[in-house]
Parts: structure tokens; C-alpha cells; sequence
């Protein structure tokens, strides 16, 4: 416990009590909890995120699921007030089967026909995914495609970079990778890997699966260390612009990178996990800590990002 201490490890009921409790005015809980409207908020103040195609409100309207992607060969269909990733389902590609319904194939390379999908959004809508099993919304959005960087270093999904934002300055990085164990999502407690990040490059340094370190992507055996993410810059200053907006101080960005629009925000968490801790081989407490001694100082936000730049 005092080794713990003495690295400055964040625990779950002090991160409550001393900075989500404190920084988090749970008046603005309502539009971070809810994803569409964190999208709305996001696009009005020019911030780049996944467009959203549709929002089906009731069990009874699921059925127009079919005309809002008709079109489309890849949609992300989500819970808007889910967590942890439960509940979403990526469809990566439509095939055509004649004289049979369509098949709609998974990020994982699973196959659901219409009904399925169907079912799945009553399940939703009733709550079965969302935070304290409330009664749910479906959000239906763009895809997010693979940026070229992440081909050797994932498996079948999309990539994310969790940033933690601490009054203004962003303060730990971390990239959650996809795995045939967590069925090609990014989600740390299915068997995603969290890689650390530096603030100063986004250069990985350290990387854990199921909390435990390893150095190779166990489904294509490439080295997970000593990569730089493409467009960092911008993706720090993403994540502060972000929390700005929110009006929370302590908050988790979640950021993907698309091949062809670059960082787009995928989310906001204002509970955001403390296992980006592992990720990273270090602790939290610290770096708040000298966020706390160093903000009378820091009078903009280019002032806080060059802080958290150049001390972490």
C-alpha cells in the first residue's frame, strides 16, 4: 500500500471524492452521459466527430433502422447513454444474398440479418446496456475507418485514445487497441491492450492486456513499443478543446483516428477508469498534483497543453 502511495497511484474512491465530485458539476452529468447529445453540443462548436445517421427513440420505430443505412455499407449502431462498450455492434460490411435478406457483417467478421439487429435495438431502447438500467435510445453513426498507422497493430476494429483532461491540461494518454479476445473492440476489460502514451509525442511506452505487461500484439506478433500516433498535436489539442466545452474538469476523451478525417472525438466519459494507470506503469496522483501547483500560471490553453507537453 505505501509503494503504491509513494508512485502516486490514483485510487477509485479518491478519484470520486477528490476530483469528480469536485470538478464535476453533476448539472452537466445529463449531456456527457448522453452520446448523441455530446455529439450535437460537439458539432455546433466545430469539433470533428463521427456523423450520426439516425436516433430511434422507441421500440416501435426500430424497424426504420433499414431505411437510415440503406445506403450505407458501414454503420455503428450504439446505446446513447451505454458504457463500457457494452451494447455497441460495428457492421463492416453489407452483403447481398439473393432471394434472402441481407447479411450485415460484424467488425469481428460475424454475420446478423435484419431481425437480429432489430432485436438487438429493443434490447437497448429497454435499457439492458445502459448506465443504471434506465430505458435507452439507439444511435445509429458513421463507421470510423481504419487510419493506415493501426493496420499491423490491430485486429479488425478500430483503435482509441483515451486522454484524461484535468482542469484544462491534459494529463495521461493512453491507446486501447483491439484483440480477438475482445472481439475486435477497444474495451481494456474484454481483453482490449492500453498501451501508455507520452503527452510530449504520443510515443507508446508500455502495454498491458488483462493488466498484465506484454510486447507484442498477441493476434499478429508486432512490437507495441516505441510508435509515435500519427497527428498528436492535434489530438491533445482536440481533447482540450473538448473538456472546455463540457464544462467538466476531470473527464476522459476518447479519440479515434479515421483514415480519411483524421481525430474525430468518439465519446466523453465524465467517470473515466483509473486503469489507465497500468497503462502507463505510473500514477495519476502526481500529475494532478503539479497540474494544481502550476494552473495560476497557465492562462490559456495552449499555455496547458505546453505544460502537460513538456513536464509529462
Amino acid at each position: 500500500m505505501f509503494d503504491l502511495r509513494q508512485r502516486g497511484v490514483l485510487g477509485i474512491n479518491e478519484r470520486n471524492r477528490a476530483y469528480i465530485m469536485r470538478c464535476n458539476p453533476r448539472k452537466f452529468y445529463p449531456l456527457v452521459d448522453d452520446k448523441y447529445a455530446t455529439k450535437q453540443l460537439c458539432l455546433e462548436h466545430g469539433i470533428n466527430t463521427p456523423e450520426p445517421y439516425g436516433l430511434i427513440q422507441t421500440q416501435r420505430d426500430v424497424k426504420q433502422l433499414a431505411e437510415i443505412v440503406k445506403e450505407k455499407k458501414r454503420f455503428v449502431i450504439k446505446p446513447a447513454h451505454g458504457s463500457g462498450g457494452n451494447g455497441i455492434i460495428v457492421i463492416d460490411d453489407v452483403r447481398p444474398i439473393p432471394d434472402a435478406e441481407d447479411l450485415y457483417i460484424k467488425s469481428s467478421g460475424q454475420a446478423m440479418r435484419m431481425p437480429e439487429l432489430f432485436f438487438h435495438m429493443d434490447n437497448i431502447i429497454s435499457g439492458l446496456f445502459s448506465l443504471g438500467g434506465k430505458s435507452d435510445q439507439v444511435l445509429i453513426e458513421y463507421c470510423v475507418k481504419l487510419h493506415p498507422f493501426f493496420k499491423d497493430i490491430s485486429y479488425k476494429g478500430v483503435p482509441d485514445i483515451r486522454i484524461i483532461v484535468y482542469q484544462g491540461v491534459p494529463v495521461m494518454a493512453m491507446l486501447r487497441l483491439p484483440t480477438r479476445a475482445s472481439d475486435g473492440k477497444a474495451n481494456l476489460h474484454t481483453g482490449g491492450i492500453g498501451i501508455g502514451l507520452s503527452l510530449a509525442k504520443g510515443q507508446t511506452t508500455y502495454a498491458v492486456q488483462f493488466n498484465r505487461r506484454i510486447s507484442m500484439h498477441p493476434d499478429h506478433g508486432h512490437a507495441l513499443t516505441d510508435l509515435v500516433i500519427p497527428e498528436w498535436d492535434t489530438l491533445v489539442a482536440l481533447a482540450a478543446k473538448v473538456e472546455s466545452v463540457l464544462g467538466l474538469h476531470y473527464v476522459g476523451i476518447d479519440i479515434v483516428l479515421d483514415a480519411e478525417k483524421g481525430p474525430m472525438l468518439l465519446e466523453a466519459n465524465a467517470r473515466p477508469g483509473i486503469s489507465i494507470q497500468i497503462a502507463n506503469n505510473t500514477g495519476l496522483k502526481h500529475r494532478l498534483d503539479a497540474v494544481d501547483a502550476a494552473l495560476p500560471g497557465l492562462a490559456t490553453m495552449e499555455d496547458k497543453i505546453a505544460f502537460a507537453q513538456a513536464r509529462f
